[in-house]
């Protein structure tokens, strides 16, 4: 994952204990002060917030700990990898867009960010410039053209 992927997981976990737990603990006591836990749907929705929370936390934390940082520098533009931004051109519509090749925790399809994962960047890897990609997607298959890689993370 990029540097920057990584510096916005690390501050979403520290966000989540530093504010987010604490909340959840104050939501449980808060509602604890109400009276009968049994029947008190406050005191079970917010010990399944806190839950969901801790569970979200560790996970994160699993994220970062097995986190690869790429330095896209020294990264070969002659053909495309993870971490690549990708000029691409459908040969049936004749559309031009442009995607990075990010880990799934990154992806952002606004921001042109998609996962590694997905079929259209498993059909991009390891092609060259002036190669075609055919892709089988939901809609049917796709053939591109690789027209431009390059690293601007």
């Amino acid at each position: 994952m990029s540097q920057k992927g990584y510096d916005e997981l690390v501050a979403k976990l520290q966000h989540m204990e530093s504010v987010d737990r604490p909340a959840a603990s104050a939501a449980i006591a808060e509602a604890r002060d109400k009276g009968d836990l049994s029947e008190n749907a406050e005191y079970d929705a917010a010990k399944e917030w806190q839950s969901k929370l801790e569970t979200e936390i560790a996970l994160l934390k699993q994220t970062i700990m097995d986190a690869k940082i790429l330095d896209t520098r020294n990264m070969d533009t002659d053909t495309v990898q993870i971490m690549a931004t990708v000029g691409l051109k459908n040969l049936t519509t004749g559309a031009e867009m442009k995607y990075t090749l990010v880990s799934a925790t990154e992806a952002d399809l606004r921001a042109g960010k998609i996962s590694v994962e997905t079929p259209i960047a498993q059909g991009l890897l390891g092609k060259h410039v002036g190669d075609t990609a055919k892709i089988q997607a939901p809609r049917g298959e796709m053939t591109f053209e690789v027209t431009s890689i390059s690293y601007d993370l």
